[in-house]
C-alpha cells in the first residue's frame, strides 16, 4: 500500500515544483513608480533626456569643424599635422556619398595673379589628391583655386601672409 503513495506523491511534487506562482498585476500606477497607498511616499523615475544629435560639421569639438590646411611661402606640401584633421574628413565623405566639398586654394599677396592662381590650383589639387588616397570619392571633391583673391588678413606682414597660404575646406550648402 504505501508503494500505491509514493507514486501520487511524487507525481504532485514534480507537478508542484513545474508550476510558477501567478504574479500579482500591479495597476498603471504602481507600474510608472508611484504609490497608491494613502500616506506612503511618492516616488518617481527621472524623465529621460532625448538624445540630440549634433551635426559633427559644426560641433566645435570636433575635428570635423577645422577647415583650414596652412602653406609655407611658395609651398604645396601638406604638413603632418594637418593630416588627421583631413583623414576625419576624407572618412565624413566616405560614409556620406551623398555629399559634395569644395577645396580652395589660396595665397598671399606676394608673386604675380597669374602665378598665384597655378599655386592655389596645386594646393587644392593636392588636398584632394591626399583625401581621395584616404577614401573619399573623386567625384564628391572640387578643387578650386583663388589666388590672392580671398584674404583672411589684409595686412602686409608675414604673420597676415601666413594666413593667407592655405586651402579651405567648404562642405556642400556652405560655398
Amino acid at each position: 500500500m504505501k508503494k500505491q503513495l509514493v507514486a501520487p506523491l511524487i507525481l504532485a511534487l514534480l507537478y508542484g515544483c513545474a508550476s510558477q506562482p501567478a504574479q500579482e498585476s500591479k495597476s498603471p500606477v504602481e507600474e510608472r513608480g508611484t504609490a497608491t497607498t494613502p500616506g506612503a511616499a511618492v516616488t518617481t523615475r527621472p524623465a529621460e533626456t532625448p538624445v540630440v544629435e549634433t551635426n559633427p560639421l559644426k560641433d566645435p569639438a570636433n575635428i570635423l569643424s577645422k577647415r583650414s590646411v596652412f602653406y609655407e611661402f611658395d609651398k604645396t606640401d601638406i604638413k603632418e599635422e594637418y593630416r588627421p584633421m583631413l583623414q576625419a574628413h576624407s572618412r565624413y565623405l566616405a560614409d556620406h556619398r551623398g555629399t559634395r566639398m569644395l577645396v580652395q586654394g589660396n595665397c598671399d599677396e606676394r608673386g604675380s595673379r597669374e602665378y598665384n592662381i597655378a599655386l592655389g590650383q596645386r594646393r587644392a589639387d593636392g588636398v584632394k589628391r591626399l583625401m581621395v588616397l584616404m577614401g573619399a570619392a573623386d567625384s564628391q571633391i572640387e578643387s578650386v583655386s583663388l589666388g590672392e583673391e580671398k584674404p583672411r588678413c589684409t595686412a602686409h606682414d608675414e604673420s597676415c601672409w601666413s594666413q593667407n597660404r592655405r586651402s579651405d575646406l567648404l562642405y556642400s550648402g556652405e560655398y
